[in-house]
C-alpha cells in the first residue's frame, strides 16, 4: 500500500474517500426505504465498500490515517464512529471527472491533489482531523462486523 508523501495525497486516501462516498450513500438509501433516520456508515460498512473497490480492507493504521487527513481537510465527518461525506466532500464528488468505479480512486486522488495539500495527520496543530483515533478494539469490531455480513451473504 502507498505510504504518505509530504504535500501529496495518496491512493489509500483516494480509496478511503471513495468507500465512505458509498458506504454513506448505501445507507443513506437503506435508512429511507426503512424509513429510519439517517446516521451516516458504520466502520463496517466502510470496510465493506473498500473491499468492493480493492479486494482487500485496509489496516487499522491506514484507515486512521486517511481518516485523519480527510477529516482534517473537512471532506468527511466522523461521528460515534459513523463517517458522512461532509459539504466539502460532496462538491468534491460531484465535481470529479465521471470515470466509472473502475477509476474513481485514481481519478479522487488527482482531484484530491488539486483540492489542496493534506495536513500532517501526526501534526497535533493541524485542522479537526488528528484528534480522531481508531483503536486497535474498535477496528477489530468493524471487521469482525463485516466478516459476519460476509458469511450470511449480506
Amino acid at each position: 500500500m502507498a505510504t504518505m508523501a509530504a504535500g501529496r495525497w495518496q491512493w489509500n486516501d483516494a480509496w478511503i474517500f471513495v468507500s465512505a462516498v458509498i458506504a454513506e450513500r448505501l445507507e443513506r438509501d437503506r435508512a429511507m426505504h426503512a424509513a429510519l433516520p439517517v446516521t451516516g456508515a458504520s466502520l463496517a460498512d466502510l470496510l465493506a465498500a473498500a473491499d468492493f473497490l480493492n479486494h482487500s480492507i485496509p489496516d487499522r493504521a491506514e484507515l486512521e490515517d486517511s481518516m485523519r487527513k480527510l477529516v482534517g481537510a473537512g471532506l468527511l465527518e466522523v461521528d460515534d464512529d459513523f463517517v458522512e461525506v461532509a459539504p466539502a466532500g460532496e462538491q468534491l464528488w460531484r465535481t470529479r471527472p465521471f470515470s466509472g468505479l473502475s477509476s474513481a480512486v485514481l481519478t479522487l486522488q488527482t482531484q484530491l491533489n488539486r483540492f489542496g495539500e493534506p495536513t500532517d495527520p501526526t501534526d497535533p496543530a493541524g485542522p479537526g482531523g488528528p484528534d480522531w483515533s481508531l483503536d486497535e478494539e474498535t477496528y477489530a469490531a468493524a471487521v469482525r462486523e463485516y466478516s459476519l455480513r460476509l458469511a450470511d451473504g449480506r
